[in-house]
């Protein structure tokens, strides 16, 4: 890619060190940080406690087999054991997500929710007294459900305002000890699952990749994207405007990485291994360093994939400080233009077989 610039920032990578007998944190630099994360909806339960509203991950897990987030691991109300378990493990930085509903219920339509701002204030400060640097995501897949009843979330160019918006009421509240901030963490998985084969909220998508009974999953995951890059930077332009040079933060995106390597050594599979790679996390990254997207995508897709104006380029233009990568897997990938395959569902717009 020849990116000059950036920190990259591993938050997240899952490797074996079977043959590793004496690695020590004493190899490691003062300033390394071995750190755990965790995100809102997963942990925190209290669903409609302290002013709260419904997510759509409520409403999407309430209406399908059960399940749900109501309680979870009931951070909300034992944050304070779970922070000193945090501490006995000796780690000194934690990335934690904030919940978009339970800052702001009703979106920027509606008022600050104090209880939310004093919740997150209590976990900032008592992971700072324990020596732990807090790494604060600003969405980790979950928006209010009030946005998407009113205008379809992620769907509409009108959610960059109120991401914005609520960006910038976590800057104020809380940018004077948090340092690090990431604005979405892993987008390209929340348009893929949730608008691509619909197994996350809003659960959309349509044949040959899904059974969802709305979307469109050829039109409408780039839609998403479209929307969430641009309010990466919107988000990004706030902070170095009006907060990054009092509050000294820094600011970045989180990707899903998985890399791709050819099944066979055929051109047409070394080829679609590139390609892979461009539909999953060139997608996010080559607006905010280039301005657009991968060249491969726009040949694929011609004009279901959105174009940026001049100004939306320039808005773009190096929108983070640093990236963050979650490496899960390496994956093969086989070539389904020119051989006969069933492509796969979450690179299928791809043209591409995952093994």
């Amino acid at each position: 890619m020849g990116w000059n610039n950036g920190l990259i920032l591993i938050f997240s990578l899952q490797f074996f060190l079977s043959n590793v007998y004496c690695l020590h944190r004493s190899q490691f630099k003062p300033s390394f940080l071995f750190g755990t994360g965790t995100s809102s909806y997963q942990i925190e339960g209290a669903y409609l406690e302290g002013n709260r509203a419904l997510s759509n991950w409520d409403v999407f897990t309430h209406t399908r087999d059960g399940s749900n987030g109501d309680i979870a691991d009931d951070h909300y109300h034992r944050y304070m054991e779970d922070i000193d378990l945090m501490s006995t493990l000796g780690v000194n930085s934690y990335w934690f997500s904030i919940s978009w509903s339970r800052i702001l219920p009703k979106g920027r339509f509606g008022d600050v929710n104090q209880a939310g701002i004093s919740f997150y204030n209590k976990v900032i400060n008592a992971i700072l007294a324990r020596g732990i640097e807090p790494f604060v995501t600003i969405h980790h897949f979950d928006v209010p459900q009030e946005l998407v009843d009113q205008y379809g979330a992620w769907l509409s160019s009108e959610i960059r305002k109120d991401f914005g918006y609520f960006a910038e009421v976590c800057f104020k509240a809380f940018g004077d000890r948090v340092k690090y901030w990431t604005t979405f963490n892993e987008p390209n998985m929340v348009t893929k699952l949730g608008y691509m084969i619909g197994m996350h909220p809003p659960g959309r998508c349509s044949q040959p990749f899904g059974n969802c009974t709305y979307g469109n999953s050829s039109l409408e995951p780039y839609i998403v994207a479209h929307n969430i890059i641009l309010s990466h930077a919107t988000a990004v332009d706030i902070y170095r405007k009006y907060y990054q040079a009092k509050q000294g933060g820094h600011i970045g995106i989180v990707i899903a990485a998985t890399w791709y390597e050819p099944l066979m050594t055929t051109t047409a599979d070394i080829l679609v291994a590139k390609r892979a790679m461009a539909f999953n996390q060139y997608w996010f990254l080559d607006p905010i360093f280039f301005g657009n997207y991968p060249s491969v995508m726009r040949q694929m897709l011609g004009p279901n994939l959105p174009t940026f104006t001049p100004e939306e380029k320039t808005l773009l233009k190096e929108k983070l400080d640093f990236i963050g990568i979650n490496q899960y897997t390496t994956t093969y990938a086989k070539d389904c233009i020119h051989s006969t395959c069933v492509i796969d569902a979450f690179d299928g717009n791809a043209l591409v077989l995952t093994t």
